[in-house]
């Protein structure tokens, strides 16, 4: 064993111990020394373009048949989880992004609880909402939702907490000291924690105990993720004990993680472009080859995942992902560290019997930038009484705008007063410093350009 590996197995140790100093989950614990075990093994996270192939022709949610009752009667047993951990602080924000507005005075917590409880009213369900919140946004959520107090379910929770890990030093992979702003030296372990909350919480077996058999997971900035008791009957008729929810890729979706087939053991998986040898982007963002893409809308049979997981005393041993960053991410010159996450959706590879669906693209309308908050802003979608999100346009258009301008939120809101038209828009390009004032119909591919472009 060379020098340089028992010196890491120490910074192990380190980071272990500081981590229980802090009070971190030990199964999380355990989670995070099984990736770093991986790490100095010579095991590495990627997925090459050699060891897989496309997945086709899944089933599709338009030609699947769930009768009235399979559909009421899962959903009667179906419990709602939003991801709701990020600040938003690509875009500026210091609080959790799920209180930006997106519709007049309405946030995304407004609408998701409004979704919720409309869908109670029409499937005669209990349908808890539970938020899966981070240190950083459990208070100001659970207080944002002293205005929906029946939103409230007996004897549940309205949220619970995700885990936090060390960051590593990428040269050494000791946890990193940071004393200007010890906050920087923490970072969540991505959403496939949920598993790791849910088990060492005890709020699944909490949930099994109450009844409740299925669980639909979807990141809280994802409005088209409402409840569905179609989707819930399928699932429910599946046996399945996990499915996500797939969308046929667009250019819009190069980036996002897609499904795939392991040639190994013909098993289905889920490739981040974390998980992507450079040589290899190129097949990646082949939305020809790789056609589907998880939406990050997942389904949970609850016994099964609790079965699952009382085999491997919570720790579902999930492919990892190196995620390199600087410790200060405003600071390029700060020292480059690597954060241990893993994915919620790669999960279908641990649980056997594991599927996917194809659901149309109006379940997936996320907001991860401003020029995705413009869409949903704009008359491209209609929020209906029922706070569903409907496609007004025929198309949706690309959105590019100038990041010098109206990346922060703040910057955006400066410069739209007021939101344009977009309905017949198939393009809008914004480069420059350009205000928004006064109501607008724009049409066609659409340019805006100043002296500083």
């Amino acid at each position: 064993m060379s020098d340089l590996s028992s010196l890491e197995k120490n910074n192990l140790k380190l980071a272990q111990e500081k981590m229980e100093k802090a009070g971190v989950d030990p199964v999380a614990i355990n989670v995070f020394s099984k990736q770093y075990q991986a790490i100095l093994a010579g095991r590495n996270s990627t997925i090459n373009e050699l060891d897989i192939e496309p997945v086709k022709n899944l089933a599709s949610l338009e030609n699947i048949v769930v009768s009235d009752e399979d559909a009421r009667n899962a959903i009667q047993e179906t419990v709602i989880v939003k991801l709701n951990g990020g600040l938003g602080t690509s875009m500026g924000l210091e609080k959790a992004k799920s209180l930006l507005k997106v519709r007049g005075d309405l946030t995304f917590l407004d609408i998701i609880a409004r979704q919720i409880l409309h869908a109670r009213k029409i499937f005669d369900a209990r349908l808890p909402l539970i938020f899966m919140d981070s240190i950083y946004t459990s208070d100001d959520t659970l207080e944002y939702l002293k205005k929906y107090p029946e939103l409230a379910e007996k004897d549940l929770p309205l949220d619970f907490l995700q885990n936090f890990v060390v960051k590593l030093r990428a040269d050494n992979l000791s946890p990193i000291d940071w004393p200007t702003n010890p906050t920087l030296e923490w970072s969540p372990p991505g959403h496939g924690d949920i598993y790791t909350v849910l088990w060492s919480s005890g709020l699944l077996k909490r949930l099994i105990d109450a009844g409740y058999k299925y669980m639909h997971v979807s990141n809280s900035d994802n409005l088209g993720a409402i409840p569905s008791a179609t989707l819930a009957g399928w699932f429910a008729k599946s046996g399945a004990p996990f499915a996500i929810e797939a969308c046929k890729r667009t250019v819009n979706d190069k980036k996002g993680g897609h499904l795939a087939i392991r040639k190994l053991d013909n098993q289905m998986i889920l490739r981040e472009s974390a998980q992507t040898v450079e040589n290899d982007m190129g097949a990646f963002m082949d939305i020809n080859k790789h056609q589907y893409f998880n939406s990050n809308n997942i389904w949970l049979n609850l016994p099964s995942l609790y079965e699952a997981l009382f085999k491997v005393d919570g720790v579902l041993d999930l492919p990892f992902i190196q995620n390199r960053k600087t410790v200060d991410p405003t600071g390029p010159s700060t020292p480059q560290v690597i954060q241990l996450e893993s994915a919620m959706g790669s999960a279908i590879e641990k649980l056997e019997g594991a599927t996917a669906i194809e659901v149309p693209r109006s379940r997936f309308l996320p907001v991860k930038t401003t020029n995705e908050l413009l869409l949903t802003m704009s008359d491209v979608f209609e929020l209906t009484d029922d706070y569903c999100f409907n496609q007004s346009a025929n198309t949706i258009p690309a959105i590019k705008l100038d990041e010098r301008y109206y990346k922060l939120i703040a910057d955006f809101n400066k410069r739209f007063l007021e939101i344009p038209s977009l309905i017949g828009v198939t393009s809008l390009s914004i480069c420059g410093d350009w205000v928004f004032d006064k109501p607008a119909k724009l049409v066609g591919d659409v340019k805006f350009e100043d002296s500083n472009c």
